[in-house]
């Protein structure tokens, strides 16, 4: 057993506590990790606050990024000195996780919002007290974790892991959202709404795919006016502009081929669907309260043809995917070292904040 240091969330909509941890041994399947940078994101804040079931007090954290400081006897992907990035967790032996769609786990909840591990224990304590552990896998708001393997991804030592972090999740998902799903044809039409991470990483996407008209929406000009430095060739303010009626006058009334939603805010869905293009597709990745509905209109819909989908983390297999987006970033056609902000432990809730109020796409804690 080992004394660390971690953000711990204690309450529900309550700011996170640096404190001292105790972490417990390496199990086999397990990856002892020493943090270099981790990444700051919405489901970390939706967890805090409860709209998620994880039990607290609990150490968050998803998008880490370190060096391998030891491994258990069952690992063989990884040895010490190893740069990894961490991701989501997953079963291996669920029939979507046999098929390659590690996304789709059937025990996704009990892996990354558990709270534990697998049999029930935690890594960490806290003179005693039982602290929730192995959030996605891995509960990275902290100076070292134990990481399950499955969400351990080796990258090259060569690229900072600062700029790393962000991939594990939110970069992931919103250019995963793009190529291993939507995978809109070249010179095709593209929107995504709002342009947090999630967003701007399905931006830059849409460009390495080839899209030729890509609208980025929002109700933050300064995020508007970075899309368009980062592959966007169109904008829409929403406090200015109808959201339907500005992608109609884009697509000079034909609508969009595809269209993601980062938001899950049931008006501007509805507005979407009003804005496809016939036989397009409207794609979902926010995440909202249990419960949230949005009615879609049936009768034009229907001659319409078009396609409604939801996606999780952006249907990639993290070990495969990660080390393309790394490549595209070594190629200068993934910039998102543009999109970080980096922050202290000590500066973990004004990361949070800031990141709610748009000042800042994506925090990163630098360890």
């Amino acid at each position: 057993m080992v004394s660390i240091t971690a953000a711990v969330a204690r309450e529900h909509e309550k700011p996170l506590t640096l404190e001292s941890l105790e972490l417990d041994d390496l199990r086999g399947n397990e990856v002892r990790v020493r943090m270099v940078a981790t990444g700051i994101c919405h489901t970390d804040a939706i967890v805090r606050d409860g709209v998620y079931p994880t039990p607290l007090p609990a150490v968050l954290g998803h998008e880490g990024a370190g060096v391998v400081e030891a491994v258990g006897e069952l690992v063989t992907s990884v040895v010490p000195g190893d740069h990894v990035v961490m991701s989501a967790a997953y079963c291996r032996h669920c029939d979507k996780c046999r098929t390659g769609q590690m996304a789709y786990c059937e025990n996704l909840f009990a892996q990354c919002f558990g709270g534990s591990r697998e049999d029930g224990t935690t890594s960490l304590t806290s003179s005693g007290e039982r602290i929730s552990s192995h959030f996605f896998g891995q509960s990275s708001f902290a100076t070292h974790a134990n990481v399950v393997e499955a969400s351990i991804i080796k990258v090259d030592q060569e690229v900072p892991l600062d700029k790393l972090a962000p991939l594990g999740c939110g970069m992931q998902t919103g250019a995963g959202a793009v190529l291993n799903e939507i995978r809109p044809r070249a010179g095709s039409s593209f929107a995504v709404i709002g342009t947090g991470a999630v967003g701007m990483a399905a931006v830059m996407a849409a460009r390495v795919a080839g899209c030729t008209t890509i609208v980025a929406i929002d109700r933050h000009q300064s995020r508007l006016d970075q899309a368009l430095e980062l592959g966007a060739t169109h904008t829409i303010n929403t406090t200015d502009l109808d959201l339907a009626e500005g992608l109609k006058s884009i697509t000079d009334g034909a609508g969009v081929d595809a269209i993601l939603d980062t938001t899950a805010l049931p008006k501007l869905l509805v507005a979407a669907v009003d804005a496809l293009a016939i036989r397009g597709t409207l794609a979902l990745v926010g995440a909202a309260a249990p419960g949230t509905e949005a009615p879609f209109e049936i009768g034009g819909s229907l001659v319409k043809g078009w396609t409604f989908k939801t996606i999780v983390q952006g249907s990639s297999v993290p070990q495969d995917f990660i080390p393309r987006l790394v490549a595209l970033w070594k190629e200068g056609r993934f910039p998102l070292d543009k999109l970080i902000q980096t922050y202290s432990p000590e500066q973990i809730n004004d990361g949070f904040t800031d990141s709610e109020s748009g000042k800042v796409i994506k925090p990163v804690l630098v360890w």
